[in-house]
């Protein structure tokens, strides 16, 4: 994916694993598969059933765990996490999973999504004494779980969850058992799969193909799973209520060989395409995809509409992620660094470029100009998904309604900014009949809120938020 130049990243991964006497190596194989949800910072904790260890770091994860690191981290059963900075900004503070040691025990935390209310909490919670040593809103959970009133511990994780409000999918470990929570919405992936007699839990289920689990089921909606040595049980510590899973992961985060509820990603995107075709039929020589996550929207787009599919973009993957640039000629050759337009291909060619989406439009602005650098005599950009107009509170980086271009500028005056002929977005309609979610509800299980400025949960930043509730 081009999350590094076009301003859109998902803020982690999580992997969990129960049981398996190579937990560890289990957990950096998972997490290595969930590198593209995050990219700064990545960490895990194993247990041996007697005291929790953590390793974590700033950088990739064959960068922080040598296999020196793995061998460290001894035990049956691990978590781990891949980061992307969004609430609680960067620093090794905030790389996770978090680990608390206390006098009865130890617990480590591992978090996908952002907590909408975690300010608020963190005012109260400091009023009454805590003192948080990270500025991660995953921390207050920890917070509210060790000051809960109950004896029994899932009882306080429970009671704790129910405070909280946003997207989250949690990974707790402790010396005895893992817990797995996913928030009353929905809003993030997470599935539970099986290795021999072992579990293990993640983001997106390519990581089960890649250490050889089997697919059990989905994590359900206000569900806290309990993962032991005597197997797993499942409680609901809230009512799921109006479903609403983040469309962005079917359009661009997740991997193409990962399944969302059913749905496999890449068959989703093929079907966005072949959407686009239906919606915005455009006469041309040749289809092409911004690689990675677009390339089987373009792949459909070209099935349904007989255009020939061409690698018109190359992307370079050998460019490092800390390349430096420190002026504005520089920051745009990075983009030529990282992806090149094939003159073979789009020279004189009228091209139809397939996007997921634009956030900022610099990038799209940059791609349009080197196709036609290229050669290409027409360049044609449809999107897969609507116009990204609202922000996002749940954990993607886009928490400022001035940071997204087509909040101010319309359709047309978007085309003329980034120099294309034609600028078609897929439909909100079309781009949920795409995907195929069956949910009931309104949209149909979708959070389209970065589409529609309707929220699937309260707000809370200030008093006085424009945006509404679902």
């Amino acid at each position: 994916m081009l999350a590094e130049i076009r301003g859109l990243n998902e803020e982690c991964g999580i992997f969990g694993v129960w049981g398996h006497e190579d937990a560890s190596q289990l957990a950096y194989y998972g997490l290595h598969s969930l590198q593209h949800r995050g990219q700064e910072g990545t960490g895990i904790v194993a247990t041996d059933g007697e005291k929790l260890k953590g390793i974590k770091g700033e950088g990739l994860v064959s960068e922080i765990f040598t296999q020196e690191a793995i061998k460290e981290l001894s035990g049956k059963a691990a978590i781990g996490h891949v980061r992307y900075a969004t609430a609680g900004g960067g620093g090794y503070e905030n790389v996770q999973p978090l680990l608390f040691h206390f006098q009865s025990g130890s617990m480590a935390l591992a978090h996908n999504g952002n907590l909408v209310n975690a300010t608020a909490l963190k005012s109260q919670l400091e009023a009454q004494g805590s003192i948080f040593q990270t500025s991660s809103d995953t921390e207050v959970l920890a917070h509210l779980i060790r000051r809960g009133g109950f004896s029994a511990f899932k009882e306080r994780v429970k009671n704790a969850l129910t405070m909280i409000k946003g997207a989250y999918a949690f990974l707790i470990l402790t010396e005895t058992e893992l817990m797995v929570a996913l928030d009353p919405n929905g809003m993030r992936p997470l599935s539970l799969g099986k290795l021999g007699d072992a579990y293990v839990v993640a983001s997106e289920t390519c990581a089960f193909d890649v250490v050889g689990a089997e697919f059990v089921r989905d994590i359900l909606p206000g569900e806290l799973l309990i993962i032991d040595d005597n197997g797993f049980r499942s409680e609901m510590f809230s009512v799921a209520s109006n479903i609403a899973m983040c469309t962005m992961e079917y359009v661009y985060f997740s991997r193409p060989d990962s399944n969302i509820n059913g749905i496999n990603v890449h068959t989703a995107r093929k079907n966005l395409g072949k959407r686009l075709a239906i919606e915005a039929p455009i006469e041309a020589d040749v289809v092409t995809g911004v690689p990675d996550s677009s390339i089987s929207a373009a792949i459909g787009y070209a099935e349904a509409t007989g255009i020939p599919y061409e690698l018109g973009l190359i992307k370079n993957r050998y460019v490092g992620r800390t390349f430096i640039q420190p002026s504005q000629s520089l920051r745009e050759q990075g983009v030529k660094m990282k992806l090149s337009a094939v003159r073979g291909v789009v020279e004189g060619k009228r091209v139809i470029m397939v996007d997921d989406s634009i956030v900022r439009g610099t990038t799209s602005k940059r791609i349009v100009t080197m196709l036609r650098e290229a050669g290409a005599t027409e360049v044609h950009v449809l999107i897969s998904s609507p116009p990204i107009k609202n922000p996002c509170f749940y954990g993607i980086d886009t928490s400022t309604k001035e940071e997204l271009i087509a909040s101010k500028y319309s359709v047309e005056e978007l085309r003329e900014l980034i120099g294309a002929d034609s600028l078609i977005f897929l439909s909100t309609e079309g781009m949920i009949d795409a995907i195929g979610r069956t949910d009931d509800g309104e949209n149909r299980g979708h959070c389209l809120a970065c589409f529609t400025g309707r929220y699937p949960t309260e707000i809370y930043p200030n008093a006085d938020h424009p945006y509404e509730k679902v």
